[in-house]
């Protein structure tokens, strides 16, 4: 948005932008990152240390 305001001839701040933009509640569009979802076929692996009472150091 910046780049377009100054190509326009407005003198813009990056900072700026992004205030007003959240104030007016618009949001850019663009292809978020999808890292919490597992892959398919993707094998689910257990938590061997669930119920594991660890008293004294270097016991894991």
């Amino acid at each position: 948005m910046t780049w377009h305001l100054r190509a326009k001839g407005w003198q813009a701040n990056v900072k700026r932008v992004r205030r007003l933009m959240r104030k007016m509640g618009l949001m850019p569009i663009y292809q978020r990152p999808r890292t919490s979802t597992p892959a398919p076929g993707h094998k689910v692996y257990p938590y061997l240390l669930r119920n594991l009472a660890i008293d004294r150091p270097n016991q894991v």
